[in-house]
């Protein structure tokens, strides 16, 4: 139950984020509900993998390189998903802050602990 609400959170922050950053689209809710399912999957499997590649860049830039680890993956899920389009990478950087941040808010809010 807790997974599923954490789905719809997710779906219902990256639903927002378009309002707030004209170059992020999102169609439609189903459209969002796909593109967080993706994008929870290449963060639990690629992303690992990515940060552990980048580790030597991550550390000499005191960990900025995650963002933009953060903005490929938001932008590789934008080119992937039909009906979320993502204009550019510093779109996707931004698009991914935005939506890591809403996330959190909605999920410190909604969710007990």
């Amino acid at each position: 139950m807790r997974l599923l609400l954490t789905w719809l959170i997710n779906a219902a922050a990256l639903f927002a984020v378009p309002y707030l950053l004209q170059s992020v689209r999102v169609e439609s809710f189903a459209a969002a509900l796909v593109a967080v399912l993706i994008l929870g999957l290449i963060n639990t499997l690629i992303r690992p993998i990515l940060v552990l590649l980048t580790l030597p860049v991550t550390v000499l830039t005191l960990g900025l390189f995650i963002f933009v680890i953060n903005g490929l993956l938001f932008w590789a899920v934008g080119n992937f998903v039909k009906g979320f389009y993502v204009a550019g990478f510093w779109s996707a950087v931004g698009g991914a802050l935005l939506y890591s941040i809403i996330s959190w808010a909605l999920s410190s809010l909604l969710l007990e602990k």
